[in-house]
């Protein structure tokens, strides 16, 4: 008797203290943004999405007016030591030069079978719309999907040896969620080519294509063995970058956005858009720029770097007063777990 009483007791105990812990992490708020340090950075995130969703409250945002845009490169993914598309383009001269043995004398081909990237750089925007459109016309536009997902599933990075889509910023992704799943609709407002980011980013970011703006090339309507395609010609349609930022965002989503987030002066007109334009609607506005600081677990670049400049935008933002993302001391994690998926 004695034996049962103590074995009732003793269970009694382990189920009050299973309970008591349970109900603590029940009555314990789950953090939205894990990945970010606590901080000023952090808070004024989570305290601009609280005013703005919080139903009666002097700042609320209808859902329908929840508009936010990313940038992309650099600020979602590494952009660093060259914009990833470009560096998808030289991999499609690389892979193409056997059927031109002409360019090993041809500029800017030749620098690029070289490897020779400041001989490259000295052709400018001539030789990189060349590059481009060498490699991503005359196909239809699913043929250049496919390429781009084939692509996605071979190349690695030369520093982190990781496929390039693994190398998104885990805070960020956080907060694309944070952000939806308080009512917003996500955007990205991207310099880089849309055809290039549709593929893999609805996967990767949980963005549909159809809420993906970028740089653009003519395409065409034709018929090909009786099967209707569209064409890309190696003409240039639209560059959604610093000012055809909300040109692009006019266009494309015919709203304002009431956050914005980026991390150069190719976001600059953005941010403005963003935060100062039409002040008659009366929304509260929200900029943030991404600070790369941390040349240990990914790049630090800032005013002088030829890739992902942040100068102009950096001085409009501390007069501007957005919040400014120290990529070292505010985020905990750089890129997620590496995975043995590949698209």
């Amino acid at each position: 008797m004695f034996q049962r009483r103590t074995h009732q007791v003793c269970v009694c105990i382990v189920a009050i203290f299973v309970a008591r812990l349970v109900f603590a992490d029940e009555s314990k708020p789950t953090d939205p943004l894990p990945s970010w340090n606590d901080g000023a950075t952090k808070s004024a995130i989570t305290n601009f999405v609280t005013k703005v969703t919080t139903d009666g409250g002097k700042d609320f945002i209808p859902q329908s007016d929840r508009i936010a845009t990313f940038d992309n490169d650099g600020t979602l993914w590494c952009e660093q030591p060259m914009y990833f598309q470009m560096k998808f383009a030289f991999d499609r001269i690389r892979a193409m030069a056997d059927k031109h043995p002409e360019w090993k004398d041809q500029s800017p081909f030749q620098a690029v079978l070289a490897n020779n990237l400041v001989e490259f750089g000295e052709t400018g925007q001539k030789g990189l719309l060349e590059v481009i459109a060498t490699t991503h016309a005359g196909m239809t536009v699913e043929e250049f999907h496919e390429t781009v997902r084939q692509w996605m599933r071979t190349a690695t990075h030369p520093r982190f040896h990781r496929p390039y889509d693994q190398l998104i910023y885990r805070p960020m992704h956080e907060l694309l969620i944070y952000l939806r799943a308080n009512g917003f609709k996500t955007f990205i407002v991207s310099g880089g080519g849309v055809e290039f980011m549709r593929p893999w980013v609805p996967k990767v970011y949980g963005i549909p294509p159809q809420q993906v703006v970028g740089s653009s090339g003519v395409v065409k309507f034709e018929m090909r063995d009786g099967t209707p395609v569209l064409v890309k010609e190696p003409k240039v349609e639209f560059i959604d970058d610093g000012p055809g930022k909300p040109v692009g965002i006019n266009r494309f989503i015919g709203k304002q956005p009431v956050m914005a987030f980026g991390n150069s002066d190719g976001d600059l007109e953005m941010l403005q858009w963003t935060t100062e334009g039409q002040p008659d609607l009366g929304m509260p506005r929200f900029g943030l720029i991404v600070h790369h600081t941390d040349a240990e677990r990914e790049y630090a670049y800032d005013r002088d770097s030829k890739i992902g400049r942040l100068d102009k935008a950096w001085d409009e933002a501390l007069k501007k007063g957005w919040t400014m993302v120290n990529m070292k001391t505010d985020w905990k994690v750089i890129f997620p777990p590496e995975t043995a998926d590949r698209h």
